[in-house]
């Protein structure tokens, strides 16, 4: 193995040489890691940068599956016109580096995490534009026709929204920390949620997380390429929609402190109607109900926060356990906001 885990520098070069055309020696660096997959600018002899996305070195259950059906959604959509990274290569044989990897284009751009970033990278009339760029890309993805993409066997076409609430439930119910009570609030909501579904429109391919710091932008403020397709699936492309919503935090919000200093608290960016507002202008899909969704990521969001407190508390995390002493008032707030939403 090299010098950069995760990665073994002599058999990966000799792969990427013979299947994408990369020039040794070749440079790998670690640019985003952590529980989900990981992903490495490659850098070859001739100034070409690729990237490469693995699963982590440290799960127990990396399957070739994850690499493939990454692979297999950004070949589909590639050629429908969706701006994701050009897939280049896959690799499935383990032999040449533990676990299955594929390769694509890097993408070069702005990728915005806070308000500082958006302030460097772009000026106040450029930041007002990307809201709607951000919207109808999203609106042109759930415009693609699955089947003809050839993802139609990627899923289920149905009930996306009921197996999402069952499994995040699920999941916060076996979660639970003795000593911290959100006295029902989580539940209670999810019921609410669970009561009144609406009616999924059309089979979409859904991305799962789609917001401002899954994307890059090039230098007008357009989306170049969708990242981190890791929980894509088919299913209501309103979830999507919805997601975006949460995360396009204002000033004003609750919410907006406890989502970091969300970039588009800059000023100058479009406000969460504006974003909706470009959304349906462009899509034949009824946006009425989108309160429900945006309810719903408000809500799953609070089911995730209490995971990752519970695995903190349990010690399954090393590293300072103050950062999550906030953890419980935030996921109150973030279903208190969900029952607000649901019924606004």
């Amino acid at each position: 193995m090299g010098s950069v885990t995760g990665i073994n520098e002599a058999s990966v070069t000799s792969w990427m040489n013979a299947h994408v055309g990369a020039e040794a020696p070749l440079t790998f660096t670690l640019i985003a890691g952590g529980r989900s997959n990981l992903t490495f600018l490659v850098e070859d002899a001739a100034g070409r940068s690729y990237a490469l996305r693995r699963p982590p070195t440290s799960h127990v259950l990396p399957t070739a599956h994850d690499m493939v059906r990454e692979f297999t959604i950004i070949s589909a959509l590639h050629p429908q016109g969706v701006p994701v990274a050009t897939p280049l290569g896959l690799c499935v044989d383990e032999t040449v580096n533990e676990r299955p990897f594929y390769v694509m284009e890097f993408v070069h751009g702005a990728i915005l995490r806070d308000r500082a970033q958006a302030e460097a990278a772009f000026d106040r009339a450029t930041r007002a534009t990307i809201g709607a760029h951000l919207a109808t890309t999203l609106a042109a993805l759930h415009e693609v026709d699955v089947e003809r993409a050839g993802l139609g066997d990627l899923a289920r076409h149905d009930g996306y929204i009921e197996r999402q609430l069952k499994r995040w439930r699920t999941q916060y119910e076996q979660m639970r920390v003795d000593g911290v009570d959100h006295h029902g609030i989580v539940e209670a909501v999810g019921d609410q949620l669970a009561a009144r579904v609406p009616r999924q429109q059309r089979v979409s391919v859904v991305h799962g997380d789609y917001r401002l710091d899954n994307v890059v932008l090039n230098d007008h403020g357009a989306v170049k390429a969708i990242l981190d397709w890791e929980i894509c699936t088919l299913g209501d492309p309103m979830a999507d929609l919805g997601v975006l919503l949460c995360y396009w935090s204002e000033r004003s919000d609750a919410t907006a402190a406890l989502l970091g200093a969300a970039p588009t608290t800059a000023e100058g960016f479009a406000t969460r109607q504006q974003v909706l507002s470009s959304y349906a202008a462009v899509s034949d899909l009824d946006v009425s109900e989108v309160n429900y969704y945006q309810a719903f990521g408000y809500w799953k969001l609070a089911c995730i926060l209490q995971g990752v407190y519970a695995r903190y508390r349990a010690g399954a995390t090393a590293g300072d356990q103050g950062s999550v002493d906030e953890f419980p008032a935030h996921i109150a707030m973030l279903a208190e906001t969900a029952k607000e939403t649901l019924e606004n």
